[in-house]
């Protein structure tokens, strides 16, 4: 199964995380320049990520699109 996951911050992301951690291919899409807005939700890093976010976001791919462009759709 492939997922295209278009959520942020922690709700979409963990339930994406359950369907990555069962063998679904997740590509996470974030928009260029902001990221993830829980990139940056904890005190505790891991090279300038988040741990909340490197836990949510676990066993998926991830790209930058800017779907606000004709480019980007």
């Amino acid at each position: 199964m492939k997922v295209i996951d278009l959520t942020r911050v922690l709700a979409g992301p963990l339930a994406t995380m359950m369907l990555a951690d069962m063998g679904a291919d997740v590509i996470k899409v974030e928009e260029p320049g902001k990221g993830d807005l829980y990139r940056a939700s904890s005190t505790i890093d891991i090279n300038g990520e988040s741990v909340n976010f490197l836990s949510t976001n676990r066993n998926k791919r991830s790209l930058t699109l800017a779907l606000d462009t004709e480019e980007g759709r």
